[in-house]
């Protein structure tokens, strides 16, 4: 399973940017109004950075749990993680497993084809398992008894 097999059950879902030099605050704001754990940081259509709750919390524990007039540019992961529509998902579970990443941003020739999740990759995982199981079950269901298969074998002579 490829990371694009993700993204297409995910569908077209709108992706949330913001500019590195708006304010931390509203990047706040829009991540809580939008119940989104992570935004990625555009400029002049580029991905320049990641904003999660993790930077929203090391920001707040720095300025002493306020915000003030804090950029996203002083926050945000500038060298996110990332991957293409072609890696596989067991590849990317545990480069996000090794570097502590919730959300990893998809990009393929310098373009931002969307953003993935640990839940996203988990649920997939857990998905492909079940189906895997579900197919193993009906195999061994099916399986032929002994008696049917004795039956068909021609006899010894």
């Amino acid at each position: 399973m490829k990371v694009s097999d993700i993204l297409r059950v995910k569908g077209d879902s709108p992706l949330f940017t913001i500019d590195p030099s708006e304010s931390l605050s509203h990047a706040v704001n829009t991540m809580a109004t939008k119940d989104m754990g992570s935004l990625l940081v555009m400029e002049h259509g580029n991905l320049v950075g990641l904003l999660t709750f993790r930077e929203v919390i090391l920001a707040l524990h720095r300025h002493g749990g306020a915000l003030g007039d804090a950029k996203v540019s002083s926050a945000m992961d500038d060298h996110p993680l990332t991957c293409t529509p072609d890696h596989e998902i067991d590849q990317v579970r545990h480069m996000m497993v090794e570097s502590h990443s919730r959300y990893i941003p998809i990009v393929e020739n310098g373009k931002l084809k969307g953003v993935i999740s640990f839940y996203d990759v988990a649920k997939a995982v857990l998905d492909s398992h079940n189906f895997e199981n579900k197919m193993l079950k009906a195999y061994i269901r099916d399986w032929p008894s002994e008696e049917a298969g004795a039956q068909a074998l021609p006899a010894k002579g």
